[in-house]
């Protein structure tokens, strides 16, 4: 049997695409990165390709099902890398954080981890904030299309296809990117559908559209109090000021072949 043993490049490169796996990511009532909002303190790969995380969040006492709701996110994306052997998510500092870690170590759900304390289902939820989540990007993207002097008529009729292909400066190009990785949550998602409807899938009318991306800017103007609420909590709770490191451990033990 031939040993191999993974050398330091191997494990920052895989490394790298946990961290890249984990900014994808997001709060789900805030609709940012967790790597952005600095919840990661780290993500370390192991000897066995198995791979390690730990994160804390605002306050001690924030939201149990929005907790786990992160971590199995966090569990999920990273599971999706073709070479990981297995995924511990460990929750920092929290009033539910020895439950959580113990249901997410066995794997189980919220609903088995909380039992009877359970509120609802996790797909619920992850879906009310994904819709909250479609709205907040389509006022951004609505806001700046107006502004560069796009027609109501022009919008309200535009295709998916359209919208994906429409010649932009970079902050237009980024706000298009994110509103169609969103856009799937409310309506199909094909090149020759409407890009822009309501929540519920109706059509917007030219008439309406004025007071409907004010209806929208409401929505981005409380995230983004809650965000900065969030941030200024989380500095308050740690220090921000040190940068965070995660380095990647080089095998002490080989790995089968």
């Amino acid at each position: 049997m031939v040993l191999h043993v993974n050398t330091d490049e191997e494990f920052q490169s895989r490394q790298r695409q946990v961290w890249a796996c984990l900014e994808s990511v997001m709060d789900p009532e805030l609709d940012e990165s967790v790597t952005e909002l600095n919840f990661v303190t780290n993500a370390d790969v192991d000897a066995h390709n198995r791979v390690h995380i730990g994160f804390r969040l605002p306050t001690y006492w924030c939201a149990a099902n929005f907790s786990f709701l992160m971590a199995d996110d966090m569990r999920r994306a990273v599971k999706a890398l073709d070479w990981v052997e297995g995924v511990e998510v460990v929750l920092g500092e929290h009033m539910y954080a020895d439950k959580i870690n113990a249901g997410l170590s066995k794997g189980l759900s919220f609903q088995e981890t909380f039992g009877e304390e359970a509120d609802g289902d996790l797909d619920s939820l992850r879906h009310t904030f994904l819709v909250k989540a479609f709205q907040r990007r389509q006022g951004a993207l609505l806001t700046h299309l107006l502004a560069a002097g796009h027609a109501h008529e022009t919008l309200v009729a535009m295709t998916i296809g359209a919208l994906a292909s429409l010649p932009l400066d970079a902050a237009g190009a980024k706000l298009v990117s994110r509103y169609l990785e969103r856009r799937d949550v409310v309506g199909a998602f094909r090149r020759d559908a409407v890009a822009f409807i309501t929540p519920e899938g109706a059509k917007l009318t030219s008439e309406s559209l004025t007071s409907y991306v004010s209806s929208l800017r409401r929505v981005g103007v409380n995230a983004e109090f809650n965000s900065a609420l969030c941030r200024g909590l989380l500095a308050v709770r740690f220090d921000l000021e040190t940068p965070l490191k995660s380095q990647p451990r080089v095998a002490s033990a080989p790995s089968a072949v």
